[in-house]
């Protein structure tokens, strides 16, 4: 088994190639273009497979955008600026931290990509440093190449014809982070991507949240091939994503054995389509007489396949391929037959029409005969394929399976960009950057152990969440406990990371505690109401302590309604009469506030 990573990174800066904000938005758009993108040939005449499958699904793309955040360059109807010289520094920084040797000079590639996410037809990226290393547990992971690149526009909605895009993440820097197959488990690949995730964090200048980080997982097993998986985003699925990965692509090398064994041929793999659409005008099928109205049903004979087509691969695997390819939902095979309202009867008509002999499959699709048509060619394709055992492509991650996307690219995807000049990356910039480099994930959480007394867990989490900046600078004012403001920051982490709030607001929150407007009981509910929608400053309004009742008056009430209870109880109710005013003020008065005051009311009641 080999393993490798390519880990891509959202760095917290303007857009690579203009001045843009890296800011993404909900509300609607003020301009939307409609295009079609077309392959072309590279300058050596080739053209990339992975293009030319995505030209041939006839799709249209629309783009939408703002005119204030979103400029001629996203469009394409610019030439690109830059790069961005903040961008370059956060990637130089990261690639110094993995021990890597930084290019004298970074030179832009353009990547050819025709799914519609670059409205250019192209990603452009360029390598800024290589031969880095990585160490983990179970020994040192080599990093080739390290990448700085522009993100893809985010895409909002899609149909059989049309993709929808928005432009407002296209172009955010990314940095591209690949490893040798140096990975020997799915216990050491989880490990290098938090090692890795952990440093890029520590330098506090990479975007947080869902989407900005991805991890790409390569894995092949002997005997197999290499396979991409795109879009992890959980570290904890990744092992399990791993080992579901080996053991399709052990369940397609035993197809391809007993293909062998039965003496299938690639020259085998052929076959007539036949239109069968009359065996089924009585079909109890709601799926194929829904089909008949406009379309056919056509079926083809797969020689040697009886058999293999079950058990939730290779015939489901031809169920995506066709889907992709053809927008066609799925197909039927004889392995899976008779069902899905398709009798025995129907089945054996198929057979015969078809001439199959004992170790012969066969594959049905309905719909619209073009189509149809289509999508038993890519049948017979992937079924050509599965004498060879996996074929290189890439998949999808999918909770903790994968599923095809395309063809793994080839070499003819790169070539040279023309607009941007070279980026000359000076000694003084490295020197300075040697100098400036961050504490590494293990040097932070020990400082703020033996700065502020945290323990090691929440120290970690709080460096891992990437807001240590914000919890030294209120730390360091002295006024409110360490670890509270640690577990405040902590529970307010995934907001940070959306936007939802803003650092300015935490900063807010604890100077409101430390003049006394609100208590330390109280910052849970705030936190609660700003997830809610509230405004920041109208739930501290609500729920601080300039909302609640006077303090010693309510004591008062509620010791003289109370009297012949304290008469028998004497100082031991303080405890009861304690609860009794935290139901009525909690949130809203600090804890050790009601107890100074209720001890003290209490004592001058019983000593008049």
């Amino acid at each position: 088994m080999k393993i490798g990573f390519e880990i891509h990174q959202q760095l917290d800066a303007h857009k690579l190639f203009c001045s843009s904000p890296s800011l993404l938005r909900d509300d609607e758009p003020g301009l939307t273009v409609l295009r079609r993108l077309r392959t072309s040939q590279s300058e050596l005449g080739e053209v990339d497979e992975a293009a030319r499958r995505e030209f041939q699904k006839g799709k249209s793309f629309i783009y939408q955008g703002y005119n204030d955040t979103i400029c001629l360059v996203e469009l394409d109807e610019e030439p690109p600026r830059g790069p961005n010289p903040e961008a370059v520094e956060i990637a130089l920084t990261i690639a110094l931290m993995l021990n890597a040797t930084v290019v004298d000079e970074i030179h832009f590639m353009r990547k050819l990509v025709i799914d519609g996410s670059n409205t250019s037809g192209f990603q452009r990226t360029a390598v800024i440093a290589f031969d880095g290393h990585l160490d983990t547990e179970e020994g040192r992971i080599r990093i080739p190449t390290i990448c700085l690149e522009e993100e893809a526009a985010r895409k909002v909605a899609e149909d059989d014809r049309t993709t929808t895009y928005n432009l407002d993440r296209l172009g955010i820097p990314l940095v591209e982070i690949t490893t040798a197959p140096d990975i020997k488990s799915p216990e050491q690949a989880r490990e290098a991507a938090q090692r890795i995730g952990e440093l890029l964090r520590a330098t506090e200048r990479v975007k947080r949240g869902i989407g900005t980080i991805r991890q790409d997982i390569n894995v092949s097993v002997e005997g197999g091939a290499r396979v991409e998986i795109k879009g992890v985003q959980e570290l904890n699925t990744i092992p399990r994503l791993i080992e579901n990965e080996v053991e399709r692509q052990k369940g397609l090398i035993d197809i391809a054995r007993r293909l062998e064994e039965r003496g299938v041929k690639k020259e085998d793999v052929k076959g007539r389509v036949h239109d069968v659409t009359g065996l089924f005008k009585d079909t109890g099928s709601k799926v194929i007489r829904g089909q008949l109205k406009s379309g056919r049903v056509l079926a083809l004979r797969l020689k040697g396949f009886a058999g293999l087509l079950g058990g939730g691969l290779l015939g489901r695997e031809m169920a995506r391929y066709v889907r992709v390819s053809t927008g066609l939902k799925g197909i039927f095979h004889s392995d899976e037959l008779p069902a899905y309202g398709i009798t025995e009867d129907e089945v054996a008509s198929v057979s015969k029409r078809l001439g199959l002999e004992e170790d012969d499959a066969f594959v049905l699709v309905a719909g619209r005969e073009e189509r149809a048509r289509k999508a038993l060619e890519v049948v017979l394709e992937r079924a050509a394929q599965a004498l060879a055992g996996p074929p290189e492509e890439t998949r999808m991650a999918r909770d903790s399976s994968t599923e095809y996307m395309r063809p793994l690219p080839g070499a003819a995807r790169m070539y040279p960009e023309t607009d941007i000049p070279p980026f000359v990356v000076s000694e003084a910039l490295l020197d300075r950057l040697r100098e400036n480099l961050p504490e590494t994930y293990e040097e932070k959480t020990a400082r703020l152990m033996a700065s502020y007394g945290l323990g090691r867990e929440q120290a970690g989490q709080l460096v891992r969440a990437g807001h240590t900046a914000l919890f030294e600078g209120l730390a360091q004012e002295g006024a409110i406990p360490a670890t509270t403001i640690a577990s405040t920051i902590l529970k307010a982490s995934k907001d940070l990371s959306t936007g939802l709030m803003k650092e300015e607001d935490i900063k807010g929150l604890f100077k409101a505690l430390a003049v006394g407007r609100i208590s330390k009981e109280a910052i849970p509910e705030i936190l609660d109401e700003v997830r809610g929608g509230a405004d920041f400053e109208e739930a501290l309004e609500k729920l601080g302590a300039g909302g609640g009742p006077d303090l010693e008056s309510l004591v008062d009430r509620i010791i003289r309604e109370k009297e012949g209870f304290i008469r028998e109880r004497g100082a031991n109710a303080l405890k009861p009469l304690m609860g009794l005013v935290m139901k009525e003020v909690r949130g809203k008065v600090d804890g050790r506030v009601v107890s100074e005051t209720l001890k003290r009311r209490l004592e001058d009641f019983l000593s008049d």
